[in-house]
């Protein structure tokens, strides 16, 4: 019998993964032939969805992307009784994992994607999943810090805090009430990293949780899902209850003696919600506003309990470490930034998708190496890197290594991992006048220089792209700029200026043309 493998990732789903499996099983039937299809995660390469992958002698071979109408022909070149690696069809991709765009990355955390069906526990088992919570509950509570610690995991939801001070912090508050906030509102344009993890290897996220109790005294863990995700959602919902049910969550965490619990809490679609404090708020039934700082959450977060706040990636990260130890993943990656990062590939790019490298590699080796470059044809102008809030780099910086300081140091950040692509076509005066525009309707209004400063700005922006005293008008936008990034409680408001000032610093010509249209792009377009 052939096992044939259809991933049932919303990306995939949206271009027609369920039309694709359905035709193939009706195929079967009708020339009765026995096959099993297995509907697995996403590998991550979605300009390939929906991706057919058929099991042959231990090897799994790849045909994309595959239309329902093209399946009778994949059929007759003998997709289902023949040696998958001799069949002659323009959609044979050869062995899935020999494919360069998947060869060439460093998969830690996403090493599992794509493999199995999403809820088998069993699978995840035999592919490596509990072993780092296996050895964690043999651990004590400081030998899980100290191994955080020395790793050198940072936070991957964009800011790159330590996760080992944060989880240290958390720690050593006195009390046994402490909470593990898994913040999975992933807002940011062309980013569903998060996403495509939930949906394909829910159970690393729920085992990194666990591990993270076990380290803090946490006893209680909640995912605050944005509404967005609404197969996320249903997939770590059903995986929590089979974790407890197999024992793992619960009163007796693998008859360990300790208590650790999960639910998963939907987000309203607040982007603002991504940020920490927001966010517990948030689940505290309140609305999302910005908490002003100290107290931090690690003292007094949920409910003025300590609480360690992580993002999916940061928590998904941790049974690898605990599996292969902190030197192990220290050894990815370059300075300060260790491990591995996963890259969000979108926009106007050929191959768009999901590759995890570790830090160091170039801006140039994601786009046009991995990318393809635009998928347009038309020369590359610029990508904007780590969200809507994030900075535009233009071609003269595509050499530079993508890791914390670098981008820093540069004017840019890594964000949590997003990279939106442009060609020569984009109008940087529209994209800047986006910015301002973005912040005034995510704004949670709580602080005036965010609330006000992105209307002054998207207004004066309009003067500039109507030609309408450019030059002071760009003077007015510089000083905006510079009370938002001092003055704003958080960096909805404090982070805005990035992209206006890049675009300005990097395409001043855009802003000199008047008559520009001005209808501003929509963040949600971006995302893949």
């Amino acid at each position: 019998m052939s096992v044939i493998f259809v991933p049932n990732d919303s990306a995939a789903v949206s271009v027609g993964a369920d039309d694709v499996a359905a035709a193939i099983v009706a195929r079967a039937q009708e020339q009765n032939i026995d096959i099993e299809v297995r509907r697995n995660g996403s590998r991550g390469m979605f300009w390939l969805e929906p991706l057919v992958e058929i099991e042959h002698k231990g090897t799994r071979y790849a045909f994309g992307p595959v239309l329902p109408s093209e399946v009778p022909a994949l059929f007759a070149a003998g997709l289902a009784h023949k040696s998958p690696g001799a069949i002659d069809h323009p959609k044979a991709l050869g062995p899935t994992e020999q494919i360069d765009y998947l060869k060439n990355q460093e998969r830690l955390t996403f090493a599992r994607c794509g493999l199995a069906e999403p809820l088998d526990l069993q699978a995840y088992e035999q592919l490596g999943g509990l072993a780092g919570l296996k050895l964690a509950l043999k651990a004590t509570p400081k030998d899980i810090v100290e191994t955080i610690a020395a790793s050198g995991l940072r936070g991957r939801g964009g800011a790159g805090f330590p996760a080992g001070i944060k989880w240290k912090t958390v720690a050593d508050q006195p009390g046994s009430e402490k909470y593990i906030c898994c913040n999975a509102d992933e807002g940011d344009s062309g980013t569903f990293a998060d996403r495509l993890l939930m949906e394909a290897d829910p159970y690393c996220l729920i085992e990194g949780m666990i591990i993270a109790g076990l380290a803090t005294g946490a006893e209680r863990g909640l995912i605050y899902l944005r509404s967005e995700y609404p197969a996320a959602i249903a997939v770590m919902g059903k995986a929590i209850e089979k974790m407890s049910a197999a024992g793992w969550l619960g009163d007796d965490v693998g008859s360990c003696g300790r208590r650790f619990e999960i639910e998963v809490r939907r987000g309203a679609g607040a982007y603002i919600c991504g940020e920490e404090s927001s966010m517990l708020e948030s689940l505290e039934g309140k609305r999302g506003e910005v908490r002003a700082k100290p107290p931090i959450p690690a003292i007094s977060g949920l409910f003025g309990r300590p609480t360690l706040v992580n993002n999916v990636l940061t928590l998904a990260a941790v049974p690898w470490i605990m599996a292969h130890g902190a030197k192990a993943y220290a050894e990815y990656g370059q300075g300060r930034s260790k491990g591995t990062q996963a890259f969000q590939l979108g926009g106007n790019i050929a191959r768009g998708g999901l590759v995890e490298k570790a830090f160091g590699v170039t801006i140039r080796d994601l786009i046009e190496g991995f990318g393809g470059g635009t998928a347009s044809g038309k020369p590359f102008a610029t990508a904007q890197l780590g969200g809507p809030l994030g900075a535009y780099v233009n071609d003269e910086m595509l050499d530079l290594p993508m890791d914390y300081e670098a981008l820093a140091k540069a004017g840019a950040m890594l964000g949590h991992g997003g990279i939106i692509v442009f060609d020569d076509q984009v109008d940087m005066a529209q994209m800047a006048r986006f910015a301002f525009d973005f912040c005034a309707i995510e704004s949670c209004g709580k602080c005036t220089p965010c609330r006000i400063g992105a209307v002054r700005g998207r207004e004066t922006l309009d003067k500039i792209i109507a030609g309408d005293n450019v030059k002071e008008n760009l003077l007015l936008v510089e000083d905006l700029c510079e009370l938002m990034t001092d003055g704003s409680l958080c960096a909805m408001g404090g982070l805005t200026p990035m992209p206006v000032r890049s675009a300005i610093k990097l395409f001043p010509d855009h802003f000199a043309s008047p008559g520009a249209d001005q209808t501003a792009p929509n963040a949600a377009s971006a995302k893949l």
